[in-house]
């Protein structure tokens, strides 16, 4: 139960930080470039297969221009 607990987390993480990406009307690829990782990097996330770290965290809501708690919010 535990895994899909964590799977859950992770794919809510991705749809957040693809609606704060959308909603700055930005594509992955202009986020990759602001945040210097590779596109597939942000495709992983969005669709919940990777796990963050802190620091791509950090630089996600900095290249988002949103604050690290908005892509923590559960909708």
């Amino acid at each position: 139960m535990k895994v899909l607990n964590e799977k859950k987390a992770l794919q809510d993480f991705g749809k957040t930080v693809r609606v704060c990406r959308k909603e700055q009307a930005m594509t992955q690829s202009a986020l990759a470039n602001e945040m210097d990782v590779e596109i597939s990097q942000i495709s992983r996330i969005e669709r919940g297969l990777t796990n963050p770290t802190l620091l791509t965290i950090i630089r996600l809501a900095s290249g988002l221009r949103v604050s690290i708690s908005r892509l923590f919010a559960v909708s």
